[in-house]
């Protein structure tokens, strides 16, 4: 392993803040090297975001610390130790084919996670090679990049090189690894693990560690875990309801998946929704569809109760008044969520006040959706647009008639048709990133070695908002040929 001064020339400002927590909570561990790296996506608004040199990033020795060859001298290289309930199910885990090269600080004083995903076995890779291919690779770059463009939490992709060499699946194929850049990945299952494995002095580190990086206004508080319990509640009550608001499906909620941070992460066998229905499953391995679409908000805070069991011995020392303060502030989430939700839902309906009958309006349409198999993303662009021969359900006598007493409820507000209208255009996105086109685009770049349609895809999925003509491709829902669509893991 070949360590390098990459500081002044690529920009690399890094700290490892992490690795001075109790050694529990990683192993150190140096990428492995890979046989002949070759840079396939870079991306360049988030390098300069970071305030990295994009020349040297895309430089021989940039592309080497991609693929984990190099590593800038200021990185403390570990995999993190976590544990997860997995469908359900409770197990030890940890980074197991991932490596955290160190925090970078932004020019704006901001900490990001980098990460190498795919560089190797470690401590945790249970059996596991260690390796990632390339399709999942591109398929998380594009995703992040579109739920990135869509303003919700998420990680990023910051590039992706093919490693040269060939990864065993159920058949051989191209090898890849992803930089990764997260405000952490610390994780409801982090806390877990040091509940389960831990002391209580390691597992009040962790928590100190975690406020004080994400939460410091909690820090002075009479109950500070209490308070740091209700914020991550608050952070995920809205990132899920964000998720429902667009038709995004994780796929695989474990507690290990969900970030402590209110950031989306891990972008497996996660795709959007065309034709809305609340039992919609992609994923090939969630056989009982615990992790469907309408499913998500509920799973939600029973992850976050996971936490909060965590986080007994710090919220009283008091078992029986520990679990109360945990119950009690658990309570929230229901409400926060729905509050979330709902006035989402309002902007998406072009709705600025707020009135008691507002909630049976949007069901109705949900239902309507529902019975009819309308688009869910092309029915609210179709509403955003007055052209309602694009929604599937302008025939319908029962939309007809919910149409009327949507218009009759936009009357109930001093706000005009046109203020409604850009509202909703602001909230509802005319394109999201159609699982077929994904498909097509994971497709050239694969068969072909062709990334120009994915290029093209993620030019237009950085602005999904905007309404242009150039996105009218882009929101054709897809073909019957193409359903039903199935999702795979890529582990």
């Amino acid at each position: 392993m070949k360590i390098t001064e990459g500081f002044n020339e690529i920009g690399w400002k890094l700290d490892n803040s992490y690795a001075r927590l109790p050694e529990k909570f990683f192993s150190h561990i140096e990428p492995e090297p890979v046989r002949s790296p070759n840079l396939v996506v870079f991306n360049t608004s988030l390098a300069t975001n970071l305030g990295l040199n994009k020349k040297e990033l895309e430089s021989v020795s940039g592309v080497a610390t991609f693929a984990g060859n190099e590593i800038p001298q200021e990185s403390a290289p570990l995999a993190q130790a976590y544990a997860g309930h997995q469908f359900g199910h409770f197990t030890m885990l940890g980074d197991g084919r991932a490596v955290l090269l160190g925090e970078h600080i932004s020019p704006s004083g901001d900490r990001f996670d980098i990460q190498l995903k795919g560089s190797g076995r470690t401590p945790y890779s249970r059996g596991g090679d260690g390796r990632a291919t390339l399709g999942p690779m591109l398929r998380e770059y594009i995703i992040s990049e579109a739920m990135h463009g869509l303003g919700i939490p998420t990680t990023r992709s910051l590039a992706v090189v093919k490693t040269g060499e060939t990864v065993m699946r159920e058949k051989p194929l191209p090898g890849a690894i992803l930089t990764r850049v997260a405000t952490s990945h610390i994780r409801v299952g982090t806390f877990q693990y040091a509940a389960n494995w831990g002391t209580v002095d390691e597992l009040r580190a962790l928590a100190d560690y975690t406020i004080n990086r994400h939460y410091p206004e909690v820090a002075e508080d009479e109950n500070t875990y209490k308070s740091f319990l209700e914020k991550v509640i608050e952070r995920q009550a809205n990132l899920i309801a964000k998720w429902q608001l667009v038709g995004f499906i994780h796929g695989v909620m474990n507690t290990d998946n969900m970030t402590i941070s209110g950031e989306s992460i891990d972008y497996g066998p996660c795709a959007f929704m065309d034709e809305y229905s609340p039992s919609t499953v992609f994923s090939s391995i969630d056989r009982q569809g615990r992790y469907a679409y309408g499913n998500q908000p509920g799973i939600g805070v029973w992850n976050l109760a996971r936490f909060a069991e965590a986080l007994l011995p710090l919220l009283h020392e008091n078992q029986e008044q520990a679990v109360d303060i945990a119950e009690s502030t658990l309570s929230s989430y229901e409400v926060l969520y729905q509050d979330n939700w709902i006035t989402g839902m309002r902007a998406k309906l072009g709705i600025f006040n707020s009135v008691e009958d507002d909630k049976p309006l949007m069901d109705i349409l949900l239902k309507l959706m529902e019975q009819y198999h309308a688009d869910y993303t092309n029915t609210f662009r179709a509403l955003s647009t007055n052209k309602l021969e694009e929604s599937g359900l302008m025939d319908k006598e029962e939309f007809k008639m919910w149409y009327e007493q949507w218009k009759a409820r936009l009357e109930r507000q001093q706000e005009n048709e046109e203020e409604s209208l850009q509202l909703m255009r602001k909230s509802n996105p005319a394109i999201i990133p159609r699982n077929h086109q994904v498909e097509e685009a994971l497709e050239a770049a694969l068969e072909k070695d062709d990334y120009k349609v994915m290029e093209r895809l993620l030019q237009v999925l950085s602005n999904p908002y905007a309404y242009t003509p150039e996105q009218e491709e882009y929101a054709k829902p897809p073909q019957p040929s193409n359903r039903p669509y199935q999702t795979f893991c890529g582990t």
